[in-house]
C-alpha cells in the first residue's frame, strides 16, 4: 500500500527566490540609511547576513533597539524599494510562475511569503501582474509580526489554507539561511534552498535544508520524484 502523503502546502519564498532581487534590497538599505543620514557601510555585512529577516527587525538590531529610528528607517527602506519597482526594476526568477502553475496542477496550494511590509509585497505582485498567481500572500505583519527566521509565516499558511493536516506535508523554498530556519521550526517535511538569492548551498545545508535547488523552476520536478 502506498503510504507516501502528499506535501500539499508550499510556501515559497519572494525576493532572490520567486522575484529575482538582483541588488535591489541592498540597494534600498543603502538609500534608507543615506536619508537617514548614516554611512551604509557600517550596516551591508548584517544586512547581508540577515537577508529573509522582517526588515523592521533588522533596522530594530542596527539602531541598538530605538524603535522610533528603527520605524523611520524602515518607512524609508520601503519607500526606497517601492520606488525601485516602480521604476521596472523587479522581475521572475526565470521559471518561477510556471513552477507555481505546475504546482497547483499537482494539486499543491502555493503561498508567498515575504519579510517586507504588506505594501511592498503588494507592489510586487502589482509589478508582476501576480495578484491571482496563488491563494494566499503573508508578510510579517499578517502572522502576528514575527517574520523569520521565526516559523509564523509557515504555520500561519497552514492555518490560513488548512491545506494539510500535518506539518511535515508542509515544503518550504528559499534562498536564504533564514528561510531554512523557518521551514525547519515549523516542522516541513521539504525544505528547499535555491541558488538564485542570497546564500550559498553551504549556508543553506548548515541551516537545515534537505535539497538545494539551482532554482525554484526544479522544484515541482523534485517533489513529484521525492513522493514517487
Amino acid at each position: 500500500m502506498n503510504t507516501v502523503k502528499k506535501h500539499n502546502l508550499v510556501v515559497l519564498d519572494m525576493a532572490g527566490t520567486t522575484v529575482a532581487d538582483d541588488g535591489l534590497v541592498e540597494q534600498a538599505f543603502t538609500a534608507a540609511a543615506e536619508r537617514l543620514g548614516e554611512d551604509p557601510a557600517t550596516m551591508v555585512d548584517h544586512v547581508r547576513a540577515t537577508m529573509g529577516e522582517s526588515k523592521i527587525t533588522v533596522f530594530r538590531h542596527l539602531f541598538g533597539g530605538d524603535e522610533t529610528r528603527a520605524q523611520e528607517a524602515n518607512l524609508a527602506f520601503e519607500a526606497a524599494y517601492g520606488e525601485l519597482v516602480a521604476g521596472g526594476l523587479v522581475a521572475p526568477v526565470p521559471g518561477a510562475a510556471g513552477a507555481i502553475a505546475r504546482l497547483k496542477e499537482q494539486g499543491r496550494t502555493v503561498v508567498l511569503t515575504t519579510g517586507f511590509a504588506r505594501v511592498t509585497q503588494d507592489a510586487i505582485l502589482d509589478a508582476l501582474g501576480w495578484r491571482d498567481l496563488v491563494e494566499l500572500t503573508l508578510c510579517p505583519a499578517d502572522a502576528g509580526g514575527r517574520g523569520r527566521p521565526h516559523p509564523d509565516m509557515v504555520l500561519a499558511a497552514l492555518l490560513r489554507t488548512g491545506a494539510v493536516d500535518d506539518v511535515r506535508r508542509i515544503a518550504v523554498a528559499g534562498d536564504t539561511s533564514y528561510d531554512m530556519l523557518s521551514g525547519v521550526r515549523s516542522g516541513a517535511g521539504i525544505v528547499a534552498g535555491v541558488l538564485t538569492g542570497a546564500h550559498d548551498e553551504t549556508a543553506l545545508k548548515e541551516h537545515g535544508a534537505t535539497h538545494v535547488l539551482a532554482s525554484v523552476a526544479e522544484l515541482p520536478s523534485l517533489m513529484a520524484e521525492y513522493e514517487a
